[in-house]
C-alpha cells in the first residue's frame, strides 16, 4: 500500500504499481469475503487464543482496532492519485 501511494504521488503508474495494486485488491477482497474480519482470527482461536487477535503482537491496540478505518482512506487516495496520473498521461 505504501508503494502504491508513493508511486501515485510521484506520478508513476506502471506495471509494478499494477502488481502491487493487485496484491492490495486481493487482500481487500479476502478481508471483505471473510465478513470484514481478518481470516487469521479463526486460526488464532483454533490455536488457543480466546480473543482470536493476531495484531496484538506487533501493533498498538488502538491502531489494530482501527485498521479498516485507516486503510480505506489510503486506498481511496491511491485510486485518486493514479486516476489523476492516467488523465494527465492521456492529455499528453
Amino acid at each position: 500500500m505504501v508503494y502504491v501511494l508513493y508511486a501515485g504521488a510521484r506520478g508513476r503508474t506502471d506495471r509494478s504499481v499494477g502488481m502491487a495494486a493487485g496484491v492490495v485488491t486481493a487482500e481487500t477482497l479476502v478481508f471483505a469475503a471473510n465478513g470484514f474480519h481478518c481470516p487469521l482470527t479463526a486460526v488464532a482461536r483454533d490455536l488457543g487464543d480466546e480473543t482470536g487477535s493476531v495484531t496484538d503482537i506487533y501493533l498498538p491496540r488502538w491502531f489494530a482496532r482501527n485498521l479498516p478505518g485507516i486503510h480505506v482512506p489510503l486506498i481511496l487516495a491511491a485510486v485518486l492519485l493514479h486516476w489523476r496520473n492516467y488523465r494527465a498521461a492521456g492529455r499528453r
